[in-house]
């Protein structure tokens, strides 16, 4: 080779080693950190839940009365009142026949009479010798004997004055009264028949002639219901009144899953305890606090939303929800109307991560 070669290719080798030199002293980039997730995004809003829960029962009284009667083996005399009518409390409602207990009731009187004048010839006698102990005019026992047949005798007549008030009492008790005001359901009793006080009642009563309706519901249609929420009530006839939950059982029948409330409804002569009626629950059109069925997720801690703080930042929220209607979930307790929330509560966000949150308008039907 060459001293012209061998400089050439000198040259050549020192110009690939400046190359790979200059470019091993540039360090690869390192990857850029990720952003924050694009979460779609819907609000706590009030909206008008679509339909309506409905129940059915039969129409009850509020609380029954039965009238039976207190004394054995006396004959009807007398009935005043049939079945639907309305009465006060204490009106005559039947008559026991007293004939004998009056013939009673003058004997004992006379008794009483007699005993009284005993009493006091006595208690007379007792007086007379007040003062003469130890004076010699009578004996110890003489005197000690009539002060004793004096009280004898006062005891005596105490006793015949209770056998008559007793009597009286009874006679009292002959009249047979209505325990309550209210309506009379059913009449059970007739001129002639003796009275029993353990057998079927003479007659049973409506207090204060207050029909509602017992309504059964299935177990899940509870969540939105509450003691004084008004209630549509269809009667039998078709006439509709409005009503409001009184009282809800706190058992659910463990067969049919169904559990039972009472709903107060307004006086009317179209109740008929005994009647098929239907209830309508939450068909007023109030606005009441919703969210999309997605935006729950349900654990064993109960129901849960994921909320976005103002930092865009992700918290849980634990909720109670009520009735469920198009797509939609009541919120019976919860976060306040315009809180951001996730739509969908499957998604993977953690509490405390950030997100992107991107609006979504289209409500739960959109994908």
């Amino acid at each position: 080779m060459t001293s012209k070669t061998l400089v050439k290719t000198l040259a050549t080798a020192v110009a690939v080693a400046l190359v790979f030199g200059v470019a091993g002293c540039h360090k690869k980039p390192a990857p850029s950190a990720p952003g924050p997730r694009a979460v779609r995004v819907v609000t706590v809003e009030n909206r008008i839940m679509g339909g309506s829960v409905e129940a059915s029962g039969l129409l009850v009284p509020r609380e029954e009365a039965a009238v039976s009667p207190e004394l054995s083996g006396y004959n009807v005399a007398k009935v005043f009142v049939e079945a639907n009518a309305t009465v006060k409390q204490g009106q005559p409602l039947a008559q026991l026949d007293d004939t004998l207990l009056r013939s009673q009731i003058a004997q004992q009187t006379a008794l009483v009479d007699e005993q009284k004048a005993a009493a006091e010839q006595a208690s007379q006698q007792a007086a007379d010798v007040a003062g003469l102990d130890n004076q010699g005019v009578l004996s110890k026992e003489q005197i000690d004997q009539r002060r004793f047949q004096a009280r004898t005798a006062q005891a005596a007549l105490e006793a015949q004055q209770a056998q008559l008030k007793d009597l009286e009492t009874r006679e009292g008790l002959m009249t047979i009264r209505a325990p309550v005001a209210g309506l009379i359901l059913v009449r059970n009793v007739r001129p002639g028949d003796v009275a029993a006080p353990g057998g079927t009642p003479m007659f049973t009563m409506a207090r204060d002639s207050l029909i509602e309706l017992d309504a059964e519901l299935a177990e899940g249609d509870f969540g939105g219901i509450k003691v004084g929420d008004p209630v549509k009530v269809t009667l039998p006839d078709g006439s509709t009144v409005m009503g409001a939950v009184r009282l809800i059982m706190p058992a659910i029948n463990q067969q049919t899953k169904l559990g039972d409330m009472r709903i107060s409804l307004p006086n009317s002569a179209s109740l008929r305890p005994g009647g098929f009626a239907r209830a309508s629950f939450g068909g007023g059109g109030a606005s009441q606090l919703a969210v999309p069925e997605t935006a729950v997720r349900y654990d064993a801690d109960g129901a849960v939303l994921m909320t976005v703080d103002a930092t865009n930042h992700v918290h849980e929220a634990q909720v109670r929800t009520g009735q469920h209607a198009g797509g939609y979930v009541q919120l019976i307790s919860g976060p306040p109307a315009g809180t951001r929330i996730l739509l969908a509560a499957a998604v993977f966000v953690l509490p405390g991560d950030k997100i992107d949150p991107a609006e979504d308008a289209a409500g739960p039907g959109a994908r």
